[in-house]
C-alpha cells in the first residue's frame, strides 16, 4: 500500500527523532533546505509530531511512537534508518494508511563481509590461535578447507542474498531458508521452508541467522532446533538477538557441541556474569556487523534523497509491508 501523491508545491515538515549522545545526520543542512526540520527525543516526540507528514526515525531502537501516535495528526511516511522495523511497528500504525521505509540496501554488503569473516576465523581457528599466541604457546594445527562446507542461511532479504553470494564465491555450499521456498533460486539455488527449520539442519557446518524479527519469526531457532544441528556446528547471529533460544544455545556451547558467532543478543549490551562472555566457543560482538566506516554518512544520504523524492510529490521505496515487518519481494 503507498500513499497518493503530495503537493510538490508545499514544503514537508519532518520531525527528527533522536536521542541525547547519538550522532546526529550528516546532511542535517540539506534536510532543512528540502524540509520544516523538527528535531526531539522521544520525551519530546508527542510534542513535536503535531502538523508533521514525515517522520525520521534515527533513533533506531525507540518504540517512542507508539506512545505518541494520538499526536500524529498529519503523518504520512515515517523512515527508520536501520534494516530492522520491529522496534517500531504497533498496530496502530500497521492499520494506518502511513508509509514505512527502512534503511533497505545501506547494510548488504558490510553485514556479508562480516559473516564471511565469522565463518574464516572459526574455520582457520583464528580466535584459538590469538589465545594460544597471548598464553606465548607456539602449536601447530591444521585447520579446515572453507570451500565445500555447508551454509544455511536464514532470511532471503537483501542482506541474506548479498551474503550468500559472498559465501559462495569463497567456494561453500550455500542455501536459503525463508517464507516462499524455490528450487532454482538465483543467489542461493535452493530455498527451504523456513516453517520447518528443524528438518533442514542436520548437516549444516554454519547456520547465519539474518531472518526479520516478526512474530513468525520470533524464537524460530529453538531448543528443538539446536539439538537437530551436528556436533561441530556454527552458528551466526546478525538478525536479532530473538530470533534465537539465547539459553538454549548457551547450554550447547558450554557443553562443547556448538560454537557461535553473536552479533545480536537478546538483551543489549550483553549483562555481566551471563555466561556467553567468557564460554570458549562463544564470540561475541556489540551489534556492529553492518557499522562500516561511513554508514552514518550513508544512511543520511539515503533519507536525504527519499525526502527529494517526497518534496517533489513522490513516494520514495521500497515500501516496508507492515503486515509481515519487511519489504516484500
Amino acid at each position: 500500500m503507498t500513499q497518493p501523491h503530495r503537493d510538490p508545491g508545499a514544503r514537508p515538515t519532518v520531525v527528527l527523532l533522536t536521542a541525547d549522545g547519538v550522532v546526529p545526520p550528516t546532511h542535517l543542512e540539506e534536510l532543512r533546505g528540502l524540509a520544516d526540520v523538527r528535531e526531539c527525543t522521544a520525551d519530546t516526540l508527542a510534542e513535536a509530531l503535531p502538523g508533521a507528514e514525515v517522520l525520521f526515525v534515527w533513533d533506531i531502537f525507540s518504540g517512542a511512537l507508539a506512545s505518541a501516535w494520538h499526536a500524529a495528526d498529519a503523518l504520512r511516511w515515517v523512515h527508520v534508518a536501520a534494516a530492522g522495523v520491529d522496534a517500531l511497528l504497533f498496530d496502530g500504525l500497521r492499520d494506518s494508511d502511513v508509509v514505512v521505509t527502512n534503511a533497505r540496501g545501506v547494510f548488504d554488503g558490510p553485514i556479508a563481509e562480516y559473516v564471511l569473516a565469522c565463518v574464516l576465523a572459526h574455520d582457520k581457528q583464528l580466535h584459538h590461535t590469538e589465545r594460544l599466541q597471548r598464553a606465548g604457546v607456539w602449536r601447530h594445527r591444521e585447520t579446515t578447507r572453507v570451500a565445500g562446507r555447508r551454509v544455511l542461511v536464514v532470511g532471503t532479504g537483501g542482506i541474506g542474498r548479498a551474503t550468500a553470494r559472498l559465501l559462495r564465491a569463497v567456494g561453500t555450499d550455500v542455501r536459503g531458508a525463508g517464507r516462499r521456498p524455490s528450487d532454482d533460486d538465483e543467489d542461493f539455488g535452493v530455498v527451504l521452508d523456513s516453517a520447518r527449520l528443524v528438518e533442514h539442519l542436520g548437516d549444516v557446518d554454519h547456520l547465519v541467522m539474518v531472518a526479520p524479527l516478526t512474530e513468525a519469526t520470533r524464537g524460530m531457532l529453538g531448543e528443538a532446533e539446536l539439538a537437530a544441528l551436528p556436533d561441530g556446528a556454527h552458528v551466526i547471529n546478525v538478525g536479532r538477538g530473538q530470533l534465537v533460544d539465547q539459553d538454549a544455545l548457551t547450554r550447547e556451547i558450554a557443553a562443547g557441541r556448538l560454537s557461535a558467532h553473536l552479533d545480536v543478543l537478546v538483551v543489549e549490551p550483553l549483562p555481566d556474569g551471563d555466561p556467553l562472555w567468557t564460554l570458549d566457543g562463544a564470540h561475541v560482538s556489540p551489534h556492529m556487523s553492518g557499522d562500516v566506516v561511513g554508514w552514518r554518512d550513508t544512511l543520511s544520504e539515503q533519507f536525504r534523497d527519499h525526502l527529494s523524492t517526497w518534496a517533489r510529490g513522490g513516494v520514495p521505496g521500497p515500501v516496508v509491508d507492515k503486515s509481515r515487518g519487511y519489504v516484500s519481494g
